[in-house]
């Protein structure tokens, strides 16, 4: 009989270690393995190379037309940022813009100074070359956002004027503008200069 010519070896030839469990050829450990990749394809329900261009592009407009939560989210926050952003370089922009209009108007203010004057002490003759002058530019500054203040009569504003000399008078029951030395101004709601006045203020007498 086999068995008995053979000790050793079981009924498939392979060397026994007296137990009776043969050891495996080489060729079983490669057989499982590519048994379990076959059992994950399977359970996966697409095989590796099925997968193709048109699949991605598939998902990708799929979770475009149904994002995720988190995907919205991220949205949301990138559109708060720039927002944001925007709202940052506008004011950036606005304070910017005021600052330089500021910077060529206060340039401007000294000769508006002796146009005032001028016009004061009746030098600014109506019709003439310098009056026409005087009127382009003080058009002109008004459409830079110049604005000036300080008229004889105005309520006294301690926040809008300066006062350098304060005068009794019974005509006034407040403190009032009885005289403007120097104009002020404004450069949109920015006070550039306020206006040196003098100041009348209630006397009993």
């Amino acid at each position: 009989m086999a068995d008995k010519k053979h000790p050793g070896k079981d009924a498939a030839g392979v060397p026994d270690d007296g137990t009776g469990a043969g050891v495996p050829s080489e060729a079983a450990p490669d057989a499982a393995f590519a048994g379990d990749e076959e059992a994950v394809a399977s359970a996966d329900g697409i095989e590796e190379d099925e997968l193709t261009v048109q699949d991605i592009l598939d998902a990708a407009e799929r979770e475009v037309a149904e994002p995720t939560s988190e995907h919205l989210a991220d949205l949301k926050r990138v559109t708060a940022e720039y927002a944001n952003y925007r709202r940052r370089t506008e004011a950036n922009r606005a304070i910017e813009k005021e600052r330089v209009t500021g910077d060529i108007v206060k340039v401007l203010i000294p000769v508006l100074d002796d146009i005032y004057r001028a016009e004061k002490h009746g030098d600014l003759v109506p019709d003439s070359a310098f009056a026409t002058i005087a009127a382009k530019l003080r058009a002109s500054v008004e459409r830079l956002g110049l604005t000036s203040f300080g008229t004889v009569g105005d309520p006294f504003d301690p926040t809008m004027h300066e006062a350098i000399f304060q005068q009794p008078s019974a005509a006034v029951d407040t403190e009032t503008v009885g005289d403007v030395a120097e104009t002020g101004y404004y450069l949109g709601s920015t006070l550039l200069r306020a206006a040196k006045v003098v100041v009348q203020v209630p006397s009993d007498g």
